[in-house]
């Protein structure tokens, strides 16, 4: 399975998902800068909570995220990563940040908060 590359601009706030990195030394920029790689943290850190839960029924996860969801601070979206497959569901400040998809064990579940970054679960 290729690894799941998410690269942002530190200028504008871009987001680029990376299909195929640049394989040269000039790296994918954004406002004349090259775009920074989004480590994402796994260890919840901060008073919000940004680490995915998540719970299986019926052939499914169904993933959850403690977090405000607030106009200026929150869940952009959640995405599955499994076999070759990502599956990416968009949200939207003012409901609930959550997301299912089928279950599959190994799968990788991350959440992108607009202040704080990057975060992943593996689904065992």
């Amino acid at each position: 399975m290729k690894e799941f590359v998410v690269k942002k601009c530190m200028k504008c706030g871009a987001i680029v998902k990376v299909i195929e990195d640049c394989h040269c030394s000039c790296g994918i920029e954004c406002c004349g800068e090259e775009m920074k790689v989004l480590l994402p943290n796994s260890v919840d850190a901060a008073v919000e909570k940004h680490v995915p839960n998540y719970e299986i029924r019926d052939g499914k996860v169904f993933v959850t995220v403690n977090h405000v969801m607030e106009e200026e601070h929150f869940i952009e979206w959640i995405a599955f990563v499994f076999e070759d497959k990502e599956v990416i569901t968009y949200l939207e400040p003012g409901k609930d940040a959550v997301a299912h998809c089928k279950y599959v064990p190994g799968s990788t579940i991350y959440a992108y908060c607009n202040k704080h970054g990057l975060w992943k679960k593996t689904v065992e």
